[in-house]
């Protein structure tokens, strides 16, 4: 598949995926949602591909969704573009995407990030920024409501009083209050964010076994929500057996004892232990 809306490169087994509308501050439409989904398709296949980082081109990351079509741009009933009546929501179909990806995601937030803008990156493993980054949650200014799984995901970043303030006030704040919010981990001169993306990502890359870090992203993002500590017992426990026994196991092992880089062989494409993946699937409905 050709993209006209992001740019996919991959450069010494780092994905870099851009959103590419610099013209409309790379605004979110449904030809972007579509090729984000097929990146994302394709980069869990390729097993040279250890870590991804998004960012956007320009000024912004994402001014958040194309307003092209004036006041119904959210009423599906009303867009010749878009099927009547209820419909899974475009943010919604990526952030679930993003959280069931195999490679670490690290998203490096260059400029403006607003509504669908912020709310994708919130399924991303790793928030980084500009220090002249401006975030909103705007959605009580639209009419509307929080969308992209934002209600699940923000609350459990940034914890519930932060996250609504943010939301009812619907505001756009500077890049220093989203990280003392901890809605992002640092903040970094525009010119110097993608390096230090790219040694965050350069650092999964060279050290770790890629199962292991497929299986440990899955892990630690759905026990966020398990009812017990006995949840997260039960899958520690499968992963420490099954992973314990194999070729990467005893290849860690064994470069650490004689002081040397780790050749993990194992591929996230094909060597997923068998017990993977062990939730329950859920369709929109």
């Amino acid at each position: 598949m050709s993209y006209n809306t992001i740019i996919y490169e991959v450069a010494d087994g780092i994905l870099t995926l851009t959103l590419n509308r610099p013209e409309s501050l790379n605004a979110f439409n449904r030809e972007m949602l579509t090729e984000m989904l097929d990146a994302c398709d394709r980069a869990d296949a390729d097993d040279e591909i250890k870590a991804i980082i998004v960012t956007g081109a320009g000024r912004a990351f994402c001014a958040g969704a194309d307003l092209a079509s004036g006041g119904d741009t959210f009423n599906a009933d009303a867009r010749e573009d878009r099927e009547s009546g209820l419909q899974p929501d475009g943010g919604g179909l990526l952030t679930l995407r993003l959280h069931k990806l195999n490679k670490p995601i690290i998203a490096a937030i260059n400029g403006a990030a607003v509504g669908v803008g912020v709310t994708m990156t919130l399924a991303m493993d790793i928030r980084i920024a500009a220090d002249v980054a401006k975030f909103g949650f705007v959605f009580a200014r639209r009419g509307i409501v929080p969308e992209a799984c934002s209600s699940y995901f923000l609350p459990r970043v940034v914890g519930i009083s932060q996250a609504l303030e943010w939301c009812y006030s619907g505001r756009v704040f500077p890049a220093e209050e989203a990280l003392q919010g901890r809605l992002v981990k640092s903040l970094h001169p525009k010119e110097d964010l993608l390096a230090q993306a790219r040694q965050l990502a350069a650092e999964i890359r060279d050290n770790t076994a890629p199962v292991s870090v497929a299986l440990i992203r899955h892990m630690m993002w759905r026990m966020l929500d398990a009812e017990h500590p006995m949840d997260a017992h039960k899958i520690d426990s499968r992963g420490i057996y099954h992973r314990g026994r194999s070729a990467d196991a005893r290849e860690g092992v064994q470069s650490f004892l004689e002081k040397r880089p780790a050749e993990f062989s194992l591929n996230v494409s094909s060597d997923m232990p068998e017990y993977f993946p062990w939730w329950e699937e859920r369709e929109f409905s």
